[in-house]
C-alpha cells in the first residue's frame, strides 16, 4: 500500500492538503501568503499595460514626430507641392459651378419647349459648355496664381502671407491684361482684395490672441 502524507494530514482542508502533499513528494513545501502580506509587496519594474511586460511605460510616450523627414526637407508642403492640389481643386470647383450654371440656363432658355429630345440635347450642349468654360478659367487663375507663388518664393527665399498677396494681386492684374489698363487695374484690385482676405483668414487666430494679449497687458 503506497502511503501519501497529505492523504494523512486531517488538520489541513481538502485543497490544502492537497498542495502541501505535492510540495511534500517534490521535496518542497509550498509557502502559502494571505491576500495582505501580498498587498505590500512592490512591483518594482513591471509596466502597467501588462504583468508580463518588463517596459518602463515612459518609453511609449511619443514626445516627437513619428516620421523621419529627409535631409533638408520641411514639414509642411511648400507652394510647388501645393500648387497641384490647387490648381486640380479649382478646375473641380469651376466644373461644379459651370454645370450648375449651364443647366440653370439650359432650362431658362428651353422653358417654352416640351420635354422631349431635342431640348434634352440643347441643354447637355449647355451644361458642357459652361462647365468647361468655367473649369478652364479657374484653372488659369489657378495657374497663374501658383506660378508667381513658387517664383516669388524662391526670388524672397522666405514664405510668408507677403507671397500670398503679391501673387494674388499679380496674378489679377495679368488675367484682366487684355482689357486695358482699367481692366489690369480692376483685376489687381480684385486680386488684392481676395488675397488679402485668405491671408487675413489664416492668420485670425493670431490676431485675436495678440489683440486680446495686448487688452490685459
Amino acid at each position: 500500500r503506497f502511503f501519501c502524507p497529505a492523504m494523512d494530514n486531517s488538520n489541513t482542508s481538502g485543497s490544502g492538503g492537497f498542495k502541501g502533499g505535492l510540495g511534500n513528494i517534490f521535496g518542497g513545501s509550498a509557502p502559502e501568503y494571505s491576500n495582505t502580506e501580498l498587498a505590500g509587496v512592490p512591483l518594482t519594474g513591471m509596466s502597467p499595460l501588462s504583468p508580463y511586460l518588463n517596459v518602463d511605460p515612459r518609453y511609449l510616450v511619443q514626445d516627437t514626430d513619428e516620421f523621419i523627414l529627409p535631409t533638408g526637407a520641411n514639414k509642411t508642403r511648400g507652394r510647388f507641392e501645393l500648387a497641384f492640389f490647387t490648381i486640380g481643386g479649382c478646375c473641380m470647383t469651376g466644373a461644379a459651378f459651370g454645370t450648375l450654371n449651364g443647366l440653370r440656363m439650359g432650362l431658362k432658355e428651353t422653358r417654352d419647349m416640351t420635354w422631349s429630345k431635342p431640348r434634352n440635347v440643347q441643354i447637355l450642349n449647355m451644361v458642357t459648355r459652361q462647365g468647361a468654360s468655367w473649369a478652364n478659367t479657374l484653372g488659369s487663375v489657378a495657374l497663374l496664381y501658383s506660378i508667381f507663388g513658387v517664383a516669388i518664393e524662391k526670388a524672397r527665399g522666405a514664405e510668408d502671407d507677403i507671397n500670398t498677396v503679391a501673387a494674388g494681386t499679380l496674378t489679377g492684374m495679368l488675367f484682366k491684361s487684355t482689357s486695358g489698363l482699367k481692366g489690369v487695374a480692376r483685376g489687381g484690385l480684385v486680386g488684392l482684395a481676395m488675397s488679402g482676405a485668405y491671408a487675413l483668414y489664416n492668420n485670425w487666430d493670431h490676431l485675436t490672441g495678440s489683440s486680446s494679449s495686448s487688452r490685459l497687458y
